[in-house]
């Protein structure tokens, strides 16, 4: 039996109590936070000893049977499969316990939408987090025509897929079944180069009808500023949200790619920074000089040393890995709570990065040289918002003097 951190450990899981507790420390959390680990830790440890059971039976199944006795009984903190992650990763990497499995696909639709996905990471290079979307937007339209397998595929029809989609647009909000349109046509695309299919059945996939103006939504130049003045700059959270901030509001990147940087993306001597963006691709980009300051204040006093990984940008709590791209909107969203500008996401700075360029009487080429689209349509968005350009385009009122 072991005392730590005031924890008494008793069970299965004592003699891994001193190494769990360095790797705690390791991995960056506090006192306080190991203390709490623990005691979660010493709590799964007596239920396996009443149950009859060692740390070799730490199943995923056996992990969640653990939650919900812990849900009963009454308690009201770590009580999902997130909160047993460090003490199961820790079990997991010394060999004691099982590693998580991943069950095979069981079912002719698993296989299909398993086949869709690796189509995607492999042939069309998204990111694992947008495969998965997609997966399962068109998870109920396979599960539907899949039947026995690939086999009834072919039987698929144009009248079926549309009616499909209309019946789901009329319970999905215009968004939503955009989306799923896209993912829809996306993977009939896949089948029908796969040969399941008896054609192009993508054409058959309606648009949806979307009657929002669809206008970009800037930000005033004062409201970034406000934003960047609520960056507390005496803290290291401060300084990690002001050197994003920044990146979001001068350079347009995408909440993603501020969460993807690494430190090797930053050649320091040439002033420039890798950007990976959509589709696998990596573009160079001139870093401006108030991002490189922000960004170097965070790296020599924000940072934390005990990162786990190369990422720029590192959570604050414990563990000290690289935020995702959730990360960083939330970190904007806060912002611009404390500004007083109510709720604002990542990507209306991107929006505000290319109207400024088009303020100080930039072109569109030069917003899509920026922003890095791949096609000027996309750009060309950015025409509706200055209304003083528009006002040459307009034809004079009839009868006006």
């Amino acid at each position: 039996m072991d005392v730590l951190y005031g924890v008494r450990m008793m069970g299965p899981l004592a003699p891994y109590a001193r190494g769990l507790a360095g790797e705690l420390a390791r991995l960056g959390f506090t006192e306080f936070s190991a203390r709490c680990q623990l005691g979660l830790a010493a709590h799964l440890s007596r239920w396996l000893a009443a149950a009859g059971l060692g740390t070799a039976a730490l199943t995923t199944p056996v992990a969640e049977a653990y939650l919900a006795a812990r849900r009963a009984a009454g308690y009201t903190a770590y009580l999902t499969p997130k909160a047993l992650g460090p003490l199961l990763g820790y079990l997991r990497g010394l060999g004691v316990a099982p590693q998580a499995g991943i069950a095979a696909p069981a079912t002719p639709a698993e296989v299909l939408l398993e086949e869709y996905r690796c189509y995607l990471l492999a042939e069309r290079g998204l990111q694992a987090t947008v495969a998965r979307g997609y997966v399962d937007s068109v998870r109920s339209f396979v599960a539907r025509c899949a039947g026995a397998g690939s086999a009834d595929l072919g039987q698929l029809t144009v009248g079926e897929v549309t009616a499909f989609l209309v019946g789901e647009s009329q319970r999905l909000a215009p968004k939503t079944a955009q989306r799923l349109a896209t993912a829809l046509r996306s993977l009939l695309r896949f089948w029908h180069l796969q040969g399941l299919i008896s054609g192009p059945l993508d054409q058959a996939v309606p648009k949806v009808a979307n009657r929002r103006p669809g206008l970009p939504r800037p930000l005033e130049p004062r409201q970034v500023q406000a934003l960047l003045a609520s960056c507390d700059r005496g803290t290291a959270d401060g300084r990690r949200d002001l050197a994003m901030l920044t990146l979001l509001a001068r350079m347009g990147l995408r909440a993603g790619e501020v969460a993807g940087l690494r430190l090797d993306d930053v050649d320091w001597r040439l002033g420039e920074i890798t950007i990976a963006g959509k589709g696998n691709r990596r573009d160079k980009l001139p870093l401006p000089a108030d991002a490189g300051e922000a960004m170097a204040g965070y790296l020599r006093h924000g940072r934390p040393s005990a990162a786990l990984d190369r990422s720029v940008f590192i959570r604050i709590k414990a563990p000290h890995r690289g935020l995702t791209s959730g990360g960083v909107t939330q970190a904007v969203a806060a912002a611009a709570r404390r500004a007083g500008l109510g709720t604002i996401y990542a990507h209306r700075l991107r929006h505000s990065a290319a109207t400024a360029i088009l303020a100080e009487g930039g072109s569109l080429a030069e917003i899509g040289q920026v922003l890095r689209h791949r096609r000027l349509h996309t750009t060309a968005a950015y025409t509706k918002v200055s209304i003083e350009a528009l006002r040459a385009l307009a034809r004079p009122w009839p009868g006006a003097s």
